[in-house]
């Protein structure tokens, strides 16, 4: 039976919406305030993996759709390609079509009282990327850890693809998945066939981004605000 390395090496792939709804849902968080260069990196010191690559997946809104949050993305998406991050994005896809009309409450995007209503947005195709960026990544051996930031069960049978590699191959492998977990989470549970690696808060929380992508210039949110919801049209996608 192949021996796990000394320091396996890790590559890190990020669902950027799934962690934010995990971190939102565990920890009360309105926003995406992840710092995933910290996330990842505190992980794999943790267990003891060298950390490479960081991969980071999210469907942004068009400008014309939001144009609020398309610019919290663009900012936010350029710093982490300027950190190293290997960024993947996909546009979002609408079910049903905007309208005009005094937007309500909604916890994923603008919403009606009753009159109508708008779909929250779908990044169509992230968990294949993922899927696809994990496997052949493990054909050309690039990784000896693939850690996964999320809670998609879509990406369970990616766990299996991977044992068929490491037989293949003859060498070890191992699937992580890592997501934010606290009393209030009412999903406790990681990606099928992997292994658990559960956030609690005081790690995620050493892990935010000090820069508010939601400000022009990246100033840092004022500690009477930070707790506020924000309205509605500028709910996170």
């Amino acid at each position: 039976m192949p021996q796990e390395p000394q320091e396996p090496r890790a590559v890190a792939f990020i669902d950027g919406q799934d962690l934010f709804h995990a971190a939102r849902e565990s920890f009360g968080y309105l926003y995406p305030n992840y710092d995933v260069l910290c996330l990842a990196r505190t992980v794999c010191m943790r267990q003891g993996w060298r950390l490479g690559e960081v991969h980071f997946y999210t469907g942004v809104p068009s400008a014309e759709d939001n144009p609020y949050w398309h610019r919290f993305w663009r900012r936010k998406l350029q710093v982490m390609q300027e950190a190293g991050v290997k960024v993947h994005t996909r546009p979002l896809r609408y079910r049903a079509p905007r309208r005009s009309g005094p937007p309500g409450q909604g916890a994923e995007g603008p919403r009606d009282n009753g009159a109508r209503r708008t779909l929250p947005g779908q990044g169509k195709g992230i968990d294949i990327r993922i899927a696809l960026d994990i496997v052949r990544l493990a054909r050309e051996k690039a990784y000896d850890v693939a850690l996964i930031f999320s809670q998609d069960q879509a990406l369970t049978e990616v766990a299996t693809e991977l044992r068929h590699i490491a037989a293949e191959q003859q060498r070890w492998l191992k699937i992580a998945s890592a997501y934010p977990c606290g009393a209030e989470s009412r999903n406790r549970r990681g990606i099928d066939r992997t292994d658990w690696i559960r956030i609690e808060r005081a790690l995620y929380d050493r892990c935010l981004d000090p820069r508010d992508y939601r400000q022009p210039d990246h100033e840092g949110t004022p500690a009477h605000l930070a707790d506020l919801q924000l309205p509605s049209e500028r709910q996170p996608y």
